[in-house]
C-alpha cells in the first residue's frame, strides 16, 4: 500500500515534458546576417535623411532669434507658395502627357521584338536599350547641342527653310522638349521589362491560340497584353517617380534657355534652388517632404488599382 501511495507523489513532482527547456533551434539569427546589411544600409541612407529632413522641416531661420521651432509654418508657407504650385503643375503634366507616350511606344517595340517577325532583332534590341545606358548628364548635353538655336541641329535646320520654325526652347515647347529627352532616355528600360514578361508567357498558350484559330492581334490581346498587366503597373510606378524627381534635364538645359527655366521649373530645382543658392534648408527640407509626400501617395494608388485590375 505504501509503495502504491508513493507513485502518484512521485509522478506529480516529475518535470512534465511541456514544461522542460526545449533546446534553441540552431541557425535562428542566420536570417538577420543577411538581412543585416540592407537594414543598415536603409537605416542609414533612408530612415535616417527622412527623419532629419522632417526634423528641419519643422524651424525657420529668424530675424531675432536664429534657427527656432515653427511647427508646421514652413508648410503653411509652402501650401501659399505660387511657385511650388506652377512647379508641381508642370511635372504633373509631363506626367500625364510623356508616361503614356513612352510606354505606349515602349510596348510596340517589346510586341514587335517579341512577334519574332522583325529582321535584325539583336540589333534592335540593342539600339532601343542603348540611350539608357548613357549618363543622364552627357543625354542632356547631347540633345542640348541638337535644340540649340545658333549653333545646333535646329538652327542649321531653321536656317536651311529660311525662318525661324524649330524653337525647342520656346516657353510652349520647353516641356515637349525635355519630354522628349526623357522618353529617349528610358524607353528602351521600359521595353526591356515589357519583354522580359513576354517571354515568360508559357508556349501552350500561343499554342491554345493558334489551335482555336486566333490571329496575331488576337493574341497579342487576349495573351500578351494580360500577362503584361503586373510589368506595366511597375513601369507606371517607375515613371511616375522619375517624373516627379525631374531635375538632371532641365537643370542642364538652363543654360541654353535661362529666360523659360528658372530655378523652381521644377520642384526638384526648386528645393535645390533654395538649399544651396538661397541658404534656406529648412524651407527646402518642406518642399522634399511634401513632394515625397504626393509621390508616395499616387504611387500607392496606381499600385492598388493595378492590382485590383490584375488580380479580376
Amino acid at each position: 500500500m505504501s509503495t502504491l501511495a508513493a507513485r502518484p507523489a512521485e509522478a506529480a513532482s516529475a518535470p512534465r515534458p511541456s514544461a522542460r527547456r526545449r533546446p534553441k533551434p540552431r541557425g535562428r539569427y542566420t536570417g538577420w546576417l543577411f538581412v543585416g546589411p540592407f537594414v543598415v544600409v536603409l537605416v542609414a541612407m533612408l530612415i535616417v535623411p527622412i527623419g532629419y529632413a522632417l526634423w528641419l522641416s519643422l524651424f525657420r531661420d529668424q530675424l531675432v532669434g536664429g534657427n527656432q521651432f515653427v511647427w508646421f509654418a514652413n508648410y503653411v508657407q509652402l501650401f501659399q507658395d505660387s511657385a511650388f504650385w506652377q512647379g508641381l503643375g508642370r511635372v504633373t503634366l509631363f506626367l500625364l502627357v510623356q508616361v503614356p507616350i513612352m510606354l505606349g511606344l515602349a510596348l510596340v517595340a517589346a510586341l514587335a521584338l517579341d512577334s519574332a517577325r522583325l529582321w535584325g532583332t539583336g540589333f534592335f534590341r540593342i539600339a532601343v536599350f542603348l540611350p539608357y545606358a548613357v549618363p543622364g548628364v552627357v543625354a542632356a548635353l547631347i540633345w542640348g547641342f541638337i535644340y540649340g538655336n545658333q549653333f545646333g541641329l535646329t538652327g542649321a535646320a531653321n536656317d536651311l527653310i529660311g525662318i525661324d520654325l524649330l524653337q525647342p526652347f520656346s516657353a510652349s515647347w520647353v516641356l515637349t522638349s525635355i519630354g522628349n529627352v526623357v522618353t529617349w532616355e528610358f524607353l528602351g528600360y521600359n521595353m526591356l521589362i515589357f519583354y522580359a514578361a513576354l517571354r515568360v508567357v508559357p508556349g501552350e498558350l500561343y499554342e491554345a491560340a493558334e489551335l482555336d484559330g486566333a490571329g496575331p492581334m488576337r493574341t497579342v490581346f487576349s495573351i500578351k497584353l494580360p500577362a503584361l498587366r503586373g510589368p506595366m503597373v511597375i513601369a507606371t510606378i517607375f515613371s511616375i517617380i522619375g517624373s516627379f524627381q525631374l531635375f538632371n534635364e532641365p537643370n542642364l538645359l538652363k543654360t541654353l534657355a535661362p529666360n523659360v527655366i528658372g530655378s523652381s521649373f521644377t520642384p526638384n530645382m526648386y528645393a535645390y534652388s533654395l538649399s544651396f543658392s538661397g541658404q534656406q534648408f529648412n524651407y527646402s527640407a518642406t518642399v522634399a517632404i511634401v513632394m515625397g509626400v504626393i509621390t508616395a501617395v499616387i504611387a500607392y494608388v496606381v499600385q492598388v488599382r493595378g492590382t485590383r485590375q490584375e488580380n479580376r
